[in-house]
């Protein structure tokens, strides 16, 4: 699978990078590129990348 990283991600800050397995799409933390991955299906991730890209969602900070 080949993994791509968004192209306005800063090197030092924290990013996903995301990889299409057929019908699914696999997202990971780019810092830690051996860990874990989750996977969703693709249409769900595309309607969630729309959602952040249209700014429909809030961030919530823990």
């Amino acid at each position: 699978m080949q993994w791509r990283k968004a192209s306005a991600s800063n090197p030092n800050d924290d990013c996903v990078e995301c990889g299409h397995l057929g019908a699914s799409t696999a997202v990971r933390d780019s810092k830690n590129p051996d860990g874990p991955a989750h996977r969703y299906p693709a249409q769900v991730f595309a309607d969630f990348a729309r959602a952040v890209g249209a700014g429909a969602l809030v961030r919530v900070d823990s």
